[in-house]
């Protein structure tokens, strides 16, 4: 089974970011300003139209690539103007003129996401790197895996390009670069061959 990312908007919910101090204080930074509910719309019109393009292929190499079945027929996808996208509630935020970054972080989300809808397997492999990566901080365990995996879906579907973006962008923060740098070291086909046969047992 293949689902459907399903994007909607709720006022209700936006305006929990939209009031944010914390969100209102990083636009200020940045000079920007949070988009209004009909700017949040249109750009939902023009990411889903782009998004479908790629989603079939996307979501078939996300649970080929990690051996775990979709649970879900259909996936709602929240879209807010700003703030720090997740899995559950699937939340992502617009990105300007960006469709690309919009298109990879909901691909990171969706990883989670199959991931959640297979948390006893899962859990099989959380506590192997609990116990290997005892060191690292729970961000990076939690991303080791699924780095691997975009790190994949990145290199088999896409210019090289979008990789490398891929990587700037998470090097900004500590905890995800460090996920990256395993990924890199241990091999992204290495992690992912070792998470079929932990989750297998």
């Amino acid at each position: 089974m293949v689902p459907k990312i399903e994007f909607r908007y709720s006022d209700v919910y936006d305006r929990n970011y939209r009031e944010s101090e914390k969100i209102q204080k990083y636009l200020e930074k940045r000079k920007e300003k949070y988009p209004d509910r009909k700017e949040i719309i249109n750009y939902i019109k023009k990411a889903e139209k782009l998004w479908r393009k790629e989603e079939k292929k996307i979501l078939i190499e996300i649970s080929r690539i990690t051996g775990l079945k979709w649970k879900e027929k259909r996936i709602i996808c929240y879209v807010i103007g700003c703030g720090q996208p997740f899995s559950e509630p699937l939340t992502i935020r617009t990105y300007g003129k960006d469709f690309e970054i919009f298109i990879d972080t909901l691909t990171h989300e969706l990883i989670h996401q199959i991931s959640n809808q297979n948390e006893r397997l899962y859990m099989k492999w959380f506590r192997y790197v609990k116990k290997t990566y005892s060191k690292e901080a729970r961000t990076t365990k939690t991303h080791i895996f699924l780095t691997a995996v975009h790190w994949k879906i990145l290199e088999n579907m896409f210019p090289k390009k979008r990789l490398e973006i891929q990587i700037k962008n998470h090097a900004k923060f500590s905890e995800y670069k460090k996920a990256w740098e395993i990924a890199e070291k241990e091999g992204k086909d290495s992690i992912i061959e070792k998470f079929k046969q932990i989750t297998k047992k």
